[in-house]
C-alpha cells in the first residue's frame, strides 16, 4: 500500500476484480487468474503488462493480510462519487449496518470484529458505572 503522492489512489478491490466483501479464497483466485494473465513472461518487453501485474501483486499483499486489509478499508480514500450505487452499498454495507446499530451476524470482515469488540468493551463499562450509581459507589 504505496503512499505516492503523484499518484491517484487504487481500488484493490477493482484491481482483484473481486466485490468489497470478498472472502480471502476468492482474492486468491482472482489474483491467480489475473497474475497467470499479466504475468510479464507473457507480455514480453511490455512495460504496461508488467506495470499491472505490479499493481495486481501490490492489490493482493494489502487485501491479504488481515492488518492491511482493514487499515486499508478502514482508512482509505474512498472516492464516494465515482462508485455507482450498488458498488457503494457493498463496499460500505458492513459500516453503515454496524454503525446504525443492526449488527453483521455472520461477517469475515476483520474490521467489523474489532469494531463489535469496541463495542461490548464500552457497553461493559456503561453497565458497570450504572450498577454504581444505582448503589451510590463513587468511581
Amino acid at each position: 500500500m504505496e503512499d505516492n503522492d503523484k499518484s491517484p489512489p487504487k481500488d484493490y478491490y477493482k484491481i482483484l476484480e473481486v466485490d468489497y466483501d470478498a472472502t480471502e479464497e476468492l482474492i486468491r483466485l482472482n489474483y491467480r487468474k489475473l497474475a497467470l494473465k499479466w504475468h510479464p513472461d507473457k507480455h514480453k518487453g511490455d512495460s504496461a503488462a508488467t506495470e499491472k501485474f505490479q499493481e495486481i501483486n501490490e492489490a493482493y499483499n494489502v487485501l491479504m493480510d488481515p492488518t492491511k486489509r482493514f487499515e486499508y478499508d478502514f482508512t482509505g480514500i474512498y472516492e464516494i462519487h465515482k462508485y455507482t450505487l450498488r458498488e457503494y452499498l457493498a463496499r460500505f454495507k458492513g459500516m453503515i449496518l454496524t454503525c446504525n446499530g443492526l449488527g453483521i451476524s455472520q461477517s469475515s470482515s476483520p474490521w467489523t470484529h474489532q469494531l463489535a469488540e469496541t463495542t461490548k468493551q464500552q457497553t461493559s463499562k456503561v453497565r458497570l458505572l450504572f450498577l454504581f450509581s444505582l448503589h451510590g459507589i463513587a468511581n
